[in-house]
């Protein structure tokens, strides 16, 4: 399972060359993560991912640019689900074209007391629903 967000895309995300800017792609993919671990998550009861989150590690291919106009639709899954760490794939369309990938690493975090923390068990019961394994 896939969780779907629509997300628009404002002027101020456009570069001078008219396209969404390469930096706002990551920003897109974070309004589409905190949907997913705020929205979703308190929507099933789950507020422990509001503790804190960190991003260990993010990566992007884009694929095509994106122009100014209509939302993109991003998907997110969990592609790696470890004790201390989970990986959020994404793929953003423009329409139905496929115009990037990207990954981030996420490591939950005790934002009070300054370390990162193991997932708890509702929060990998969360999570579970949407890994996808890869098959390469």
């Amino acid at each position: 399972m896939r969780f779907i967000y629509d997300a628009a895309v404002r002027w101020s995300d456009m570069d001078a060359y008219g396209h969404v800017n390469n930096a706002r792609f990551l920003t897109l993919y974070e309004e589409a993560r905190v949907a997913m671990f705020f929205v979703g998550a308190r929507a099933q009861g789950l507020t422990s991912f509001e503790d804190g989150i960190v991003i260990s590690r993010q990566e992007i291919d884009y694929l095509r640019p994106v122009d100014y106009g209509d939302t993109v639709r991003i998907e997110l899954w969990v592609s790696e689900l470890r004790v201390a760490a989970f990986t959020v794939s994404y793929e953003l369309f423009d329409g139905d074209v496929l115009a990037s990938r990207a990954r981030s690493v996420c490591v939950p975090y005790n934002l009070a007391e300054g370390f990162p923390r193991r997932l708890t068990a509702e929060e990998r019961a969360f999570l579970e629903p949407y890994r996808e394994v890869s098959a390469a």
